[in-house]
């Protein structure tokens, strides 16, 4: 498997800050490879397109930040990295829009969310090879929305573009394995 790009210098300066370990680390570059995948596809595909781009790419670097608080929710479950993980980017300087992702990421069918919110979640899965269809189909929804164009038009470019990040998905899964 090739390297995951690396994250925004903020980013990794901020994770350098808390500590981040080499497994949470390792997870929140695999999203932010995943969630520049999608976005610059999106982008090529539908230039009309309006979101914002960076807090995407924000999100999915810092999405799991609440894990260091709480490492038990590393490799079992747990929601409560999503309800401090915020707080805890702010306190790092992280402005409230961006840190949102920490909560949002694992709360995209429980409330209506902004395009970006959704497009972080899905990262959060995608990378890993899972699809979820009723995510997937909120995206295309607010896509076609924001573009104009048909629904199907959007769920066949966005399927294009999930399906080739989540074919990859146990090679980056053994990669996270790989570092802790």
């Amino acid at each position: 498997m090739r390297m995951p790009r690396a994250l925004p210098p903020d980013m990794k300066r901020i994770l350098n800050q808390l500590l981040v370990g080499p497994r949470l680390a390792a997870h929140l570059a695999l999203v932010h490879d995943a969630a520049f995948e999608i976005v610059t596809g999106l982008t090529l595909h539908f230039p009309d397109l309006k979101f914002d781009y960076q807090a995407v790419l924000c999100g999915a670097a810092t999405h799991d930040v609440g894990k260091v608080l709480h490492p038990n929710e590393l490799t079992g479950p747990g929601k409560r990295h999503e309800e401090d993980g915020p707080a805890l980017l702010e306190r790092y300087g992280v402005a409230s829009h961006l840190a949102r992702f920490c909560r949002t990421h694992g709360a995209w069918d429980k409330e209506p969310l902004e395009l970006e919110d959704l497009l972080v979640a899905l990262a959060d899965t995608a990378w890993k090879g899972q699809r979820i269809d009723t995510l997937e189909s909120l995206i295309v929804t607010q896509i076609a929305r924001g573009v104009g164009k048909a629904e199907w038009e959007v769920f066949s470019t966005l399927d294009e573009l999930v399906t080739a990040i989540a074919e990859n998905g146990d090679e980056r899964l053994e990669y996270q394995r790989q570092h802790g």
